[in-house]
């Protein structure tokens, strides 16, 4: 979810059946690296190398452009935080803390500038759509984190999900405010002693395995 914020020279005109895309990925680069107020239309136009009226068809509005790009965010976070939870195993309690190792990633990237969907709601005013997509990020990651805390036998997975959402989204805005990749790592490490709290067990690092009986079980490797 992070890309240079260095300019890129005007582009030669683009095929009307790849404009669309162009300028997404054009949005894409501006949005995250400047925001929205920054990233201005006419920018945006000249550096797809698209004409004003093919913008305007795509895009009627900036919201619209806005919303097209955090669809995609969403999918590429979303993603990462799901193959993050997966090369943990398949304990839904290990996956909890594996989940974090996105987090880790993605603070370690040049030109990380935080959680998109964070500065998009920083710039948006609520009951907007802008503002009503980020809510929906939020939901959707929350809820998935709930159902993986109650599939873990979570004490109260609701507010285990709460937690670790809460824990999630400081650690993504202290990676850009400190400029420190390590908030990540503490992040993950408190990640397992809140799954470890919530189930009645030992954190014993990140790796939160239990067996049949409920007992400490294997291990597995993170990534």
């Amino acid at each position: 979810m992070t890309l240079s914020a260095a300019p890129a020279p005007p582009a030669a005109r683009t095929p009307a059946g790849q404009a669309r895309e162009k300028i997404l990925a054009t949005a894409f680069r501006l949005f995250y690296a400047h925001g929205f107020r920054a990233a201005g239309i006419d920018t945006i136009i000249a550096e797809s190398g698209v004409a004003k009226a093919t913008f305007y068809k795509y895009f009627p509005a900036k919201d619209d452009l806005i919303l097209a790009y955090l669809e995609k965010v969403d999918g590429i976070w979303t993603g990462q935080l799901h193959a993050a939870a997966e090369a943990a195993g398949e304990d839904p309690a290990a996956q909890l803390v594996g989940l974090f190792d996105a987090l880790t990633t993605a603070c370690r990237r040049d030109g990380y500038r935080g959680c998109a969907f964070i500065n998009a709601a920083a710039e948006s005013a609520a009951g907007t759509r802008v503002h009503d997509r980020t809510v929906a990020h939020k939901q959707q990651i929350r809820a998935w984190i709930r159902d993986l805390a109650a599939r873990a036998g979570a004490q109260d997975p609701d507010q285990l999900a709460r937690s670790l959402t809460l824990l999630l989204d400081g650690g993504l805005a202290s990676g850009v405010l400190d400029g420190d990749p390590e908030a990540a790592t503490a992040a993950g490490t408190t990640a397992a002693q809140l799954v470890a709290a919530s189930l009645g067990s030992s954190p014993g690092g990140r790796s939160l395995r239990t067996g049949p009986d409920g007992n400490p079980g294997g291990t597995h490797d993170h990534h």
